[in-house]
């Protein structure tokens, strides 16, 4: 794959800064230096690795710019340009260590296998192979410290992390759930503090999300709690009839309060998921896929107990009239009053059942997805690139929606029940005989149109910012 590259590429002791090791450098600089100026820009750098034939994408290619250029004056210079190389090819050379779990000077695709399993990810060694196929140069299945070098010369990726994080089930892609099972950090991660930079970076982008698509989402709540048989509202009809009763205003009613629990929701969630893995690990101290998910779906429980309140508040604000509330702290007020503290837990039971359907199948789904695509359609590399792992994001969370939507459903209308003049204030057993009775099996499903259409926006919103986040951030 670089052909070029490899030319210029010395054995692993060239990694320690000798001569050699220098003029391999300067030796790569003049090759990027079209202008001979002695300082190389980004243009240099895009055509210079496009005529080396290292195409990395403009995205890679700022990164490696941003990360080298140290006195942020818009160029390279030789110093800049080496001391940049050296410390990748250190990072580079601890990466390959950690995957050498024999200590052979080769990687083979079981230590890849292995590897991938202790950060919870499983694939077979057909798949592994898979992946050394991108990097393996001379056709042996292998993968040496040159090999592995020479790859990742100009590959922002620096570890086998970062490998790894392609395939990562990541709950960036916000769709305004909050069932998901908590992301996963790698030791580096949580040492350097990276962690708590991209649960921030999530965050925002779950934040701007959410705002731009809670239209749809109040109106999902609307059709879920005043749709039926009589009541036949639909998507036009709903928009008209908030319009009609509180302006453009009130299409965002609600969502304050979705917006506000993100942040606690997400530090109860990491937190715990951490300590439920440490009470399930095994006593070799690997954590299977199975203690993994009981981990996930513990710490979704324990968050969504915590914040729980919120989602009452959130749901009220969302289904009251113009004037009913003044603001999140008065409809809080006026719940305890009139109803009491039970109020701020109904339909706490369907929700925390929705759980483990919706991330059971969501992890289903996406590891199936992944596997398919490892299969057959990693034929040069093992990154899927950013379309495929967003359908696969999309695709697996919009399954866990439609099996886990009855029980979403019904915890609506438990939260709402007060609220709606004349309704029964049933638990969800009689709830969900009511509704059958009434409305039968479409009954369950009623909002689910608005709840799809706003996947797609939400997904494509929250990916966007959580990117622009990062860079940000400092750990794009």
């Amino acid at each position: 794959m670089f052909q070029l590259l490899r030319s210029f590429a010395l054995p692993a002791a060239a990694c320690d800064g000798n001569r050699d090791g220098d003029s391999r450098y300067a030796s790569l600089f003049r090759k990027l230096d079209l202008n001979e100026d002695g300082k190389v820009d980004i243009a240099e750098l895009q055509t210079g690795l496009r005529a080396m034939g290292i195409p990395l994408g403009k995205e890679a290619e700022e990164k490696i710019f941003k990360a080298g250029d140290t006195n942020q004056d818009g160029q390279l210079d030789f110093e800049e340009f080496m001391r940049y190389l050296k410390d990748h090819e250190k990072k580079m050379k601890l990466a390959f260590k950690s995957l050498d779990k024999n200590n052979d000077g080769k990687i083979e695709a079981s230590e890849v296998v292995q590897s991938l399993k202790i950060l919870g990810i499983s694939i077979s060694e057909k798949q592994a192979e898979k992946i050394l196929q991108s990097i393996d140069a001379d056709g042996t299945m292998t993968v040496d410290w040159n090999e592995w070098r020479d790859h990742f010369m100009f590959n922002p990726a620096t570890d086998i992390e970062e490998i790894i994080r392609y395939w990562k089930h990541s709950t960036v892609l916000d769709i305004g759930d909050s069932l998901t099972v908590p992301d996963e950090f790698t030791e580096e991660e949580k040492k350097t503090g990276q962690w708590w930079k991209q649960l921030l970076a999530g965050g925002v982008a779950g934040a701007v999300s959410r705002t731009g698509t809670a239209p749809l989402d109040r109106l999902k709540v609307m059709m879920q709690v005043h749709g039926s048989k009589s009541n036949k509202m639909n998507i036009a009809s709903g928009f008209k009839q908030m319009l009609k009763e509180g302006g453009v205003r009130s299409l965002w009613r609600g969502n304050g309060v979705n917006v506000v629990k993100i942040a606690p929701e997400t530090a109860i969630k990491f937190w715990a998921y951490e300590q439920y893995k440490k009470i399930l690990t095994k006593d070799d101290g690997k954590l299977g896929t199975i203690e993994r998910f009981v981990s996930g779906s513990l710490a979704g429980a324990t968050a969504q107990t915590s914040i729980y309140p919120m989602e009452v508040l959130k749901t009220r604000l969302a289904v009251g009239k113009t004037g009913q509330y003044s603001g999140m702290f008065d409809c809080a007020k006026k719940i305890l009053k009139r109803e009491g503290v039970k109020a701020f837990y109904k339909g706490y039971i369907p929700n925390i059942l929705g759980i483990i359907p919706y991330a059971g199948i969501d992890l289903a789904v996406y590891e199936l997805l992944k596997s398919t695509w490892l299969e057959h359609y990693a034929s040069s590399s093992a990154n899927p690139g950013v379309f495929v792992l967003l359908g696969c994001g999309t695709v697996s969370s919009t399954c866990g929606q439609l099996a886990s939507y009855p029980l979403a459903l019904i915890r609506t209308r438990m939260q709402a029940q007060a609220s709606v003049e004349g309704a029964p204030q049933l638990n969800m057993v009689g709830l969900f005989q009511r509704i059958m009775a009434t409305e039968g099996i479409r009954g369950l499903y009623r909002g689910i149109a608005p709840n799809f259409m706003k996947v797609l926006p939400a997904v494509s919103i929250s990916y966007v910012v959580y990117e622009k986040m990062k860079q940000n951030l400092g750990i794009a």
